[in-house]
């Protein structure tokens, strides 16, 4: 292949999977206009339109599906191969990218992080903050977190953190002059924060426990956040009560900033695991990291 039609193809297979000429631009570090000068001149070449462009969209036709579905392969073998040069240096390096929820950022990897980028100063590590349910493959992450109950079955999981208390807390603010509630059902008098679920677009209903029976109970309030942190600060704040994990309010709790009710009922869920796809070559850089954030029980 000359040199001249190894950049088409790359070109052809970012665009497609990018869906966007100037995001696929960014990517390979090319002006727009030269980006799609290349895939004119690849679609010339071939005698076949590969894309179909709208306004809004980028996307395949038929004979650019099966280009990619065949030739896609080929691009990653060479990029492993690549990635698997850093073996022979003293150290591990390269970049890693990840996505996942905003309370696995202070759960899981602010206490620990740092020092593993002290550790290896030759890898530089990108978090992408998402609640919801990414494909890590169609957006290029090398790894991505979740409980581990909602791991797909074709991942590779490495558990990165213990169990997932949540609970429901409140100020001393909010509760003054209120009735405390006793059980969960007791909630619908109350002004709660509710979390908007960024995959499917609904209110997250909140989950309860309590010997044996789980159950989950729809909350309403003023106030819906698409995620924990703002939650917690909503709480802080007297807004209303919110649902969030016990280990990250548990300073709070402490002060008696926060005030927890409905202890007896709290759930607790799989810890966070780190997956991948289990035909992923694992470079030096990302063995190093799922090891170092690997979960050992105490």
């Amino acid at each position: 292949m000359r040199r001249d039609e190894f950049t088409e193809m790359r070109a052809f297979l970012e665009v497609a999977r990018e869906r966007s000429f100037t995001r696929a631009a960014s990517k390979l570090g090319v002006t727009r206009s030269a980006l799609s000068h290349t895939i004119s001149a690849l679609e010339a070449r071939l005698g076949i339109r590969l894309l179909s462009r709208t306004t809004r969209d980028v996307a395949p036709t038929a004979a650019g599906a099966r280009l990619v579905e065949s030739i896609q392969p080929h691009f990653e073998g060479i990029a492993a191969e690549v990635g698997a040069i850093s073996a022979l240096r003293d150290k591990p390096s390269g970049h890693i990218r990840l996505v996942c929820p905003d309370d696995a950022v202070d759960l899981v990897f602010r206490p620990r992080l740092p020092a593993f980028l002290r550790d290896y100063p030759d890898i530089s590590v990108e978090l992408i903050v998402d609640n919801g349910f990414t494909n890590i493959v169609e957006r290029q992450f090398d790894a991505g977190v979740r409980l581990g109950e909602a791991i797909a079955r074709d991942m590779v999981a490495a558990r990165i953190g213990p169990d997932v208390a949540y609970t429901v807390v409140g100020s001393p603010e909010y509760f003054a002059g209120r009735v405390v509630p006793a059980a969960p059902h007791d909630l619908t008098d109350h002004n709660c924060v509710n979390l908007r679920l960024p995959t499917s677009g609904a209110l997250y209903a909140w989950e309860f426990e309590k010997d044996g029976r789980e159950f989950s109970v729809r909350v309403e309030g003023q106030l819906v956040m698409s995620n924990i942190g703002p939650a917690i600060n909503a709480a802080l704040d007297g807004v209303g009560l919110s649902y969030v994990p016990r280990d990250l309010v548990r300073r709070y709790l402490d002060s008696g900033q926060l005030t927890e009710v409905l202890a007896d009922w709290a759930p607790t869920f799989q810890g966070y695991h780190l997956y991948y796809p289990s035909r992923r070559h694992l470079s030096p850089a990302f063995s190093a990291f799922v090891e170092t954030f690997r979960y050992r029980q105490r």
